[in-house]
């Protein structure tokens, strides 16, 4: 009678073992993904992307694919979770183009100042065969598999602590943080301002304390991260657009299977409109423009004011890219324009 309850305890845990193994079969496809913002589908456009990502993938593969997300940069700064995301230390990252540029310098083909006419115009070129192009070129050149290009919030604008900006010359004596691309420093150069490349996290701190005057962002992440806290003038200029780049572990794409892909790209594509959306809701609501000119002086440059912008920056960037990449450089920033127009 012992041995047979000894026995009939040992078939238990033995059936608990394999129901346990099973188990993580089912679910043993994990989807570690990395973002720098809040887990807050209200709160960036980021957080919307992950949240709809994380609740399209499991409930479409019924759970044979599960999503955890990594929102505040917990895994490190975009250049390092870049790497773990190429290791297959996690599976995936939605990156700035700043952070990108560590492993694609190409990227920045995308930052002719005043390139785009208008917002819905951005979505035409990087869902179209320009964002295809860019993707296999990504791959190719990165082993990376591009999932899509997610909106950082918009057109970037200025904002800093000194003056009103108007023209050129009003950019004078002012730094402005930038991320840490060649383009993005020569914009600020180019239309008369002193650049400044500080690391996302210290942004805050460097405007507080005046290690910088000022900086660029979409309204939402300039409302989001709080700098009318530490800025007093909010020039929209709509001067470049900065996608983000969402990428995936490319021996971790090709272990899903078709049916896993056809959910994982449809995921992909509905948490771009999500993220797209909110970030349109945020800057028009009363948690982006509204609140911010509560406390910053808010002016919009004119059609002539752009004007004189975009006359001193551009040919200066172009020459920058060309300089820097060569007639590779030349021909995707021709397709690049191509697409535009």
């Amino acid at each position: 009678m012992k041995a047979l309850k000894q026995l009939t305890i040992v078939l238990m845990l033995a059936v608990f073992a394999v129901v346990s193994i099973t188990g993580t079969a089912i679910a043993a496809k994990t989807i570690k993904m990395h973002h720098l913002n809040k887990d807050d589908p209200f709160d960036n456009p980021t957080g919307a992307m992950a949240t709809v990502f994380k609740s399209l993938v499991e409930a479409g593969t019924n759970g044979s694919v599960m999503v955890q997300t990594f929102p505040s940069g917990q895994l490190g700064k975009d250049n390092d979770a870049l790497q773990q995301v190429k290791a297959g230390v996690i599976q995936a990252g939605i990156h700035s183009v700043g952070g990108f540029a560590s492993i694609y310098p190409l990227i920045g083909i995308l930052d002719i100042p005043f390139a785009f006419p208008n917002i819905s115009k951005t979505y035409e070129v990087f869902d179209g065969p320009f964002g295809a192009k860019l993707a296999a070129d990504i791959n190719k050149k990165t082993g990376l598999h591009v999932l899509g290009f997610g909106d950082s919030g918009g057109f970037f604008h200025l904002t800093n602590s000194k003056r009103p900006i108007h023209t050129p010359a009003d950019m004078a004596g002012i730094k402005i943080r930038t991320m840490g691309l060649d383009t993005h420093k020569a914009i600020i150069t180019a239309m008369g301002g002193q650049p400044a490349a500080i690391s996302w996290s210290e942004v805050y701190t460097a405007l507080q304390t005046g290690v910088a005057d000022g900086q660029m962002n979409p309204i939402p992440i300039i409302a989001f991260a709080k700098f009318q806290e530490v800025q007093k003038y909010l020039t929209l200029s709509g001067h470049i657009f900065a996608p983000y780049v969402w990428t995936m572990n490319a021996d971790f794409w090709n272990s899903l299977t078709d049916s896993e892909k056809d959910v994982v790209s449809y995921a992909a594509q509905s948490a771009i409109v999500a993220g797209r959306g909110m970030g349109r809701v945020i800057e028009a609501s009363d948690r982006g423009l509204t609140e911010l000119s509560k406390t910053m002086k808010v002016n919009t440059l004119t059609p002539a004011e752009k004007e004189e912008f975009k006359r001193v920056a551009v040919p200066v960037v172009k020459k920058l890219i060309v300089e820097k990449f060569g007639a590779e450089g030349e021909e995707m920033l021709k397709a690049f324009l191509d697409a535009v127009k």
